[in-house]
């Protein structure tokens, strides 16, 4: 088949407590991105603020904002200068006392393409976000549920971090058509934790991830922040982000990776590959979905 190329790139920053420092870091990303031919730049998980979720505090709910609203409106502005398209990662404020973990994807005209709304959420130490976050609303077209974002440069199947270890959402993501997986994501180590513990986790997480571009045929982009941030309350080592963002292609291969350190990966994914690898390895083809009732159960006892 005849290639179909994209350039893509992926923003690998440090947070701090200050917004407009934030902003300024993934900016500078963005414009890096689109000097180097990228179409399309993925953004980190809520790289607007530190990863708050440490810790519980009803006053950090202040960070939240609407959708559309400041943060849109500045990667949209974005998005149409460079003529790209962008994906970042925001806390939501849908209502009083109602909040979300959301991806959201700018077109090239600096139009709100979609929104997708985190479906799994963690709650362990050090990533108290059910405290935080609502689920997302399965089904609904405005926001929630596995369903991709028709955008000029292919049909984005959008996930957020928790989501990544999940086969059932990349399959679905994949079964409505998505061409390509992205996964913002806000993963660490604690530092107390021994180097042997570090690695293997973040081995399975890559692993877990080129698993889900084999399974569905289809590229993976993983974004990761970088940097140390403590705990402000102080019961725990906090958290070192281990960057490591990579692009993965639909065999899992790896096109891309990124070190512990800041950075903007640029990589060509060609898009075409997913039907090759579909033809040799049709998957979707020799599924027993007859045989398949019981993963709608919690366990089978």
């Amino acid at each position: 088949m005849k290639s179909h190329t994209l350039r893509v790139a992926l923003v690998q920053q440090p947070c701090t407590a200050d917004r407009k420092i934030n902003l300024q870091m993934s900016e500078d990303g963005i414009r890096a991105a689109h000097a180097g031919g990228a179409q399309l730049v993925l953004l980190q998980e809520l790289h607007t603020s530190l990863y708050f979720c440490q810790h519980e505090s009803t006053e950090l709910f202040d960070l939240a904002e609407t959708i559309p609203g400041p943060s849109t409106q500045w990667l949209g502005k974005l998005a149409k200068s460079l003529n790209i398209v962008i994906v970042g990662s925001l806390f939501e404020k849908r209502a009083p006392g109602l909040y979300h973990n959301t991806a959201v994807v700018l077109e090239r005209d600096g139009s709100l393409a979609g929104t997708y709304r985190k479906m799994h959420i963690p709650d362990d130490p050090g990533y108290y976000e059910k405290f935080y976050f609502t689920p997302g609303d399965t089904g609904s077209a405005a926001g929630g549920g596995f369903t991709p974002i028709q955008t000029s440069v292919g049909k984005l199947g959008v996930l957020v971090c928790w989501d990544q270890w999940y086969p059932e959402a990349a399959r679905l993501m994949s079964l409505a058509g998505a061409e390509l997986l992205l996964y913002p994501t806000a993963i660490g180590w604690n530092p107390a934790d021994a180097p042997e513990e570090q690695a293997r986790q973040r081995d399975a997480w890559v692993t877990i991830q080129r698993s889900h571009g084999v399974a569905n045929g289809l590229p993976v982009l993983v974004a990761n922040r970088v940097g140390f941030e403590a705990d402000p309350t102080g019961q725990t080592a906090g958290s070192q982000f281990w960057g490591h963002s990579f692009v993965a292609g639909p065999q899992g291969e790896i096109l891309a990776q990124a070190g512990e350190q800041e950075d903007v990966l640029l990589v060509d994914v060609d898009l075409a590959r997913s039907e090759n690898v579909r033809r040799w390895w049709p998957f979707l083809r020799d599924r027993r979905v007859d045989a398949y009732g019981d993963l709608t159960k919690r366990y089978r006892d």
